[in-house]
């Protein structure tokens, strides 16, 4: 898949989501310092808070989100990008007030790359900065022939239009697979699909609770994201310095 079209299914899939933002802005608001939002795809979470006049650094592994990113950021300066490893990232004596880990990207992890994160973030959060991590809820497994399925997620870009339809949820050990069907039609009306599947780790909100103290983090009262009729409901851990 190219870059171009790996940012097309990122923005039809994950662009839409607002709910989350409520939060990021009051956190943003009540924290003191610059933000970094990690797994910053194409820029959803880090635009918005720009918007409203904070200074973010977004991190992602992927060049092709990133380039998006800066194209939509016009001329403003408030958003710096950052080409990076969630599990790894090094960013020198760069300190944050607020590190945000929206849409379930610390159940993207693992393990060992959630405990890498972490350090991490400990490492370049300012005394007393919080670091905020959504998990997502309701991780029962599912299938087109058990329940009604999902809206699809819709997408046009240049006359093309694209389809992302859940079709299940899936036990696959300590994670769950989550199965799509991408579909995209062009003006003409020609029609191909897809297959795809990502991973989220079986993690809950005290499991990462307890792997934040081990790196030097102090579990807060967490908060809740209520389910709206496209994507389930969100606990966002809460960790101070």
């Amino acid at each position: 898949m190219s870059g171009a079209e790996a940012v097309i299914w990122h923005d039809v899939e994950c662009g839409r989501y607002r709910a989350d933002l409520p939060l990021w802005r009051e956190l943003a608001k009540a924290e003191e310092g610059p933000i970094l939002d990690v797994g910053a795809g194409t820029g959803r979470v880090s635009l918005d808070l720009a918007r409203r006049g904070h200074e973010v650094v977004a991190l992602d592994r992927e060049p092709a989100f990133l380039d998006a990113l800066r194209a939509r950021c016009g001329s403003s300066r408030r958003v710096q990008t950052v080409v990076g490893d969630a599990a790894c990232f090094d960013l020198g004596d760069r300190r944050f007030g607020l590190i945000v880990a929206p849409m379930q990207t610390i159940q993207l992890l693992g393990g060992a790359g959630r405990a890498g994160f972490l350090r991490c973030a400990r490492k370049h959060l300012t005394p007393h900065g919080l670091v905020a991590c959504a998990l997502a809820d309701a991780m029962e497994a599912f299938d087109a022939e058990h329940v009604v399925l999902p809206l699809p997620d819709l997408g046009l870009v240049d006359g093309v239009r694209y389809y992302s339809q859940p079709v299940a949820l899936r036990d696959a050990g300590d994670r769950m697979a989550i199965e799509r069907i991408r579909t995209t039609v062009s003006p003409s009306g020609e029609r191909s699909a897809g297959d795809d599947v990502i991973h989220l780790d079986k993690v809950g909100a005290a499991d990462v609770e307890a792997e934040a103290l081990a790196a030097g983090l102090w579990p807060r009262a967490a908060r809740v994201i209520p389910p709206t009729d496209e994507h389930v409901g969100t606990t966002v851990v809460m960790l101070r310095g």
